[in-house]
């Protein structure tokens, strides 16, 4: 892994790419999701944790009940777009780790404070979070990463009886362009980064 990527890669992934608000009118085949999917689970979490869930929400049913909890602006996008995948965290992921992280036996038991589990499935799901977003890219996708949700009532209507929490929303597809905002400012190396 030492050839560095090239300029076209780097743009799809980050110079180019862009935060979509609306979507051409398509569906996305289950077997892209998959691969998807496939790509993101590949990134780094800590201890292999791997607490992201992903609801890919593609029915008109599923987008409205969707929308009807999240902000006036969102609803739109929502509905419009291909999909949208819900990113969120299990706070039951210790429950796997006999078979994620097998050479360290009883590694579930460092996950027994509730503090550390909430804390290390939070981090880590909104590290595979940002994973599937550029698995998304790297795939040809656009992605429109939300906030702007009820947190607790998406909780209630698609991870009921589970101790799955959301995190963030991130709809998907290819965008048409409308309502793209012009690229907002970054902050500069000199402000954001120090070398010691």
């Amino acid at each position: 892994m030492t050839a560095r990527l090239d300029a076209a890669a780097l743009d799809q992934l980050f110079l180019s790419a862009r935060s979509h608000n609306g979507w051409q009118a398509e569906s996305l085949p289950e077997s892209l999701l998959r691969e998807l999917y496939d790509l993101a689970r590949m990134g780094p979490t800590a201890a292999n944790t791997n607490p992201a869930r992903f609801v890919f929400v593609t029915s008109a049913d599923a987008k409205e009940k969707l929308a009807s909890v999240s902000s006036g602006s969102n609803q739109a996008k929502i509905k419009s777009a291909p999909a949208t995948v819900i990113i969120g965290y299990d706070l039951d992921f210790p429950e796997h780790m006999d078979v994620l992280f097998p050479h360290v036996p009883g590694m579930k038991n460092v996950f027994s404070d509730p503090a550390t589990t909430e804390q290390t499935a939070f981090r880590n799901a909104s590290l595979q979070g940002a994973y599937f977003i550029l698995a998304a890219r790297a795939l040809g996708l656009d992605t429109g990463p939300m906030s702007g949700f009820d947190n607790g009532k998406v909780d209630a209507l698609f991870f009921a009886g589970t101790k799955v929490k959301s995190n963030f929303i991130c709809s998907i597809g290819h965008g048409n362009g409308e309502n793209l905002f012009d690229r907002l400012p970054r902050l500069s190396f000199e402000e954001a980064c120090k070398v010691i």
